[in-house]
Parts: structure tokens; C-alpha cells; sequence
């Protein structure tokens, strides 16, 4: 009896630690979709600090 106790109190903690693995996993593909939201906009970010880098128009 006490083997089955154990093994049910390993399987228990690893059931644990596989949902907080995959929870962490969720976490990063978040974070990761939510800095590459601006990616690939066709419109961009205009930066309005940069202005010396072209000569002014004619």
C-alpha cells in the first residue's frame, strides 16, 4: 500500500509541474505575439526624433 501512495504523490507532482511548464509556455508565446503585433504593418512606426537624416526639399 504505501508504493501505491507514492506513486500516486510522484504522479500527482509531475501533473503539477507539466501544467506550470505549459503555463509558462502560454505565458512566452503571449508575450512573444504582443512584441510582434507591429510586425509586418505596412504603414510602420514613423519616428519623429530622426529628422537630420535627409537633406530638406528643395
Amino acid at each position: 500500500m504505501y508504493e501505491y501512495e507514492l506513486y500516486r504523490t510522484t504522479s500527482a507532482e509531475l501533473i503539477r509541474r507539466a501544467d506550470a511548464e505549459r503555463e509558462l509556455g502560454r505565458a512566452r508565446l503571449v508575450r512573444r505575439a504582443a512584441r510582434r503585433s507591429g510586425h509586418g504593418d505596412p504603414e510602420g512606426k514613423v519616428v519623429e526624433g530622426d529628422r537630420t537624416r535627409f537633406a530638406p526639399a528643395a
